[in-house]
């Protein structure tokens, strides 16, 4: 984000999915802004990961795990932003979301997932006392809004995380806490890599993208920051297609 500045000296952020891809770009930019960030990953310790952001704090974490999602919460004294990037298209590791209880698990680690997190840290949002508020942001997809016909489950999932976020916002207002999502179009990280040998895939899809290219996780970590911040205390259910352009051509 060069040429870009946001001031998160004192907050507390804690980006659940932070030890790679989109989520690691959102932690390192939260670090530069002066953040106090702790992430968290699959694995027991910071010590499984070759290249975590410096700084960071590190918690273990299985998004599909009601008890490692309450022992998270239980172990964090304080959180006043809140990002949710966990999960993977489980079709990039061989699974057929077809399958009734692949498609299960797609649905409860990316929907009921978040869901369990940010209830679990409703509370410690609401206590914050950051400019903006306490804020919540989910990683959404364009398989939110467009049919995607390998990801059944995932796409359902984040369509479902679209409609969570309005009635989260609707129902977390009084409580002096937003919650947006930000809808990453096709972007640059691990889970997405074998696109890059699928002209079949990518030739269509930059061809469409008014700006002429796929995604880097720092196009969404800006975005990111700039959802949480003062500047969007008036923001709220909101979510923000971060695409190139690919969903307004006709």
């Amino acid at each position: 984000m060069k040429g870009v500045r946001f001031d998160y000296a004192g907050a507390e952020v804690l980006v659940a999915g932070g030890s790679g891809g989109i989520g690691a770009a959102i932690a390192a930019a939260y670090r530069e802004a002066g953040a106090n960030v702790t992430i968290t990953g699959t694995r027991a310790s910071a010590s499984d990961y070759d290249d975590l952001v410096p700084g960071c704090g590190y918690r273990q974490l299985d998004i599909e795990s009601a008890d490692s999602i309450a022992a998270l919460a239980a172990a964090t004294a304080r959180c006043d932003i809140l990002i949710n990037s966990t999960g993977i298209a489980l079709m990039t590791i061989g699974l057929d979301e077809y399958e009734p209880d692949i498609f299960d698990r797609a649905v409860r680690m990316h929907l009921t997932g978040a869901y369990r997190l940010a209830h679990a840290f409703r509370d410690k949002l609401a206590a914050s006392s950051i400019a903006g508020g306490g804020s919540f942001i989910g990683i959404a997809s364009l398989s939110s809004f467009f049919g995607i016909e390998q990801v059944p489950g995932y796409g359902a999932a984040k369509a479902g995380l679209v409609q969570m976020m309005k009635t989260l916002a609707l129902a977390w207002a009084k409580h002096h806490i937003r919650a947006n999502a930000v809808a990453a179009g096709l972007t640059e990280s691990k889970m997405t890599a074998g696109v890059k040998h699928m002209p079949e895939v990518l030739a269509p899809t930059i061809a469409r993208t008014p700006l002429g290219r796929i995604g880097v996780p720092e196009d969404i970590a800006g975005a990111v920051l700039f959802l949480t911040s003062p500047a969007a205390s008036f923001i709220t259910g909101q979510t923000l297609l971060i695409d190139g352009g690919y969903s307004v051509v006709g």
